[in-house]
């Protein structure tokens, strides 16, 4: 099994990335236009290590922005440091969300689909007026899960969710890397936080660290911007983020193992559902 660093940095926005030690480093800049990485310093973003990604760029080692992402995007205002945030559109409910997931060569592995079946376990679990459920074809399904490309596996990227649209329906495509278990060795509850997590941004959930981002990621504080989405404090939910336990769901990074809702993630779900 491929020896990971200690952080599995998951996805904002979009996209959430790790980084085995073999993996090679994105060199800083990757011939981004200036105009885009001006745009980037005005939103709040550190330029850094952008490189292009599929069809926009990489920001933060995590967050997948596209052209038109920016185009829409505006500078937050000052964020509290409170505990869980969700954006300005959320999923009308009552709701039942519908998940087609792939199988087969081109699909996802028994454990990751086992993994799948446990995120939305642990979310129908806790009674809320949305609910996921399987379903056979992706012409009838909520949320597609699709596998990314082997370039983007071979990057170590995890996978890329955004968020829900002004009409109140969930973000309809989660972009997931199948090599979770064959190539990284993580079990199903493992998988199933990380798919809980794309999961959560789909529903319109920030990242519980979204002012600190370091908290749970390391390295020197950063704030990861309101992004044009907004940063909406959840009420009930405790002032800071923290590592205690497991850490929350949608901490920014993690290491790969489970991670259940804790108290202050089941009031903030049922505050919003």
């Amino acid at each position: 099994m491929k020896r990971l660093n200690s952080l599995l940095v998951l996805a904002v926005l979009a996209s959430g990335v790790f980084f085995s030690c073999e993996n090679e480093s994105v060199a800083p800049g990757d011939d981004v236009p200036e105009e885009v990485l001006a745009k980037l310093t005005q939103l709040g973003f550190s330029i850094d290590g952008v490189s292009h990604f599929e069809d926009g760029f990489l920001v933060e080692n995590d967050i997948y922005l596209t052209a038109a992402d920016l185009e829409r995007m505006s500078p937050g205002a000052s964020i509290p440091a409170v505990e869980q945030y969700s954006t300005d559109n959320l999923v009308n409910g009552p709701r039942m969300i519908n998940v087609y997931m792939p199988t087969g060569s081109k699909g996802f592995s028994s454990g990751e689909q086992a993994g799948l079946d446990e995120a939305m376990r642990r979310y129908n679990a806790e009674n809320l007026t949305i609910s996921f459920q399987r379903v056979s074809s992706s012409s009838n399904a909520d949320i597609v899960f699709k596998r990314l490309s082997k370039r983007d596996e071979r990057r170590g990227v995890l996978g890329s969710a955004g968020f829900p649209t002004a009409s109140g329906d969930p973000y309809g495509t989660i972009n997931m890397s199948g090599i979770l278990e064959s190539q990284y060795g993580l079990s199903v509850d493992g998988i199933a936080t990380i798919m809980a997590h794309e999961m959560g941004h789909c529903i319109g959930f920030r990242h519980t660290d979204f002012f600190d981002r370091s908290i749970s990621c390391g390295g020197s504080a950063a704030n990861e911007g309101d992004g044009g989405v907004g940063a909406n404090h959840i009420p009930g939910t405790p002032t800071g983020a923290d590592l205690s336990g497991k850490g929350s769901w949608m901490l920014a990074c993690t290491d790969g193992s489970s991670r259940p809702f804790t108290n202050a993630d089941k009031t903030a779900l049922d505050y919003l559902y």
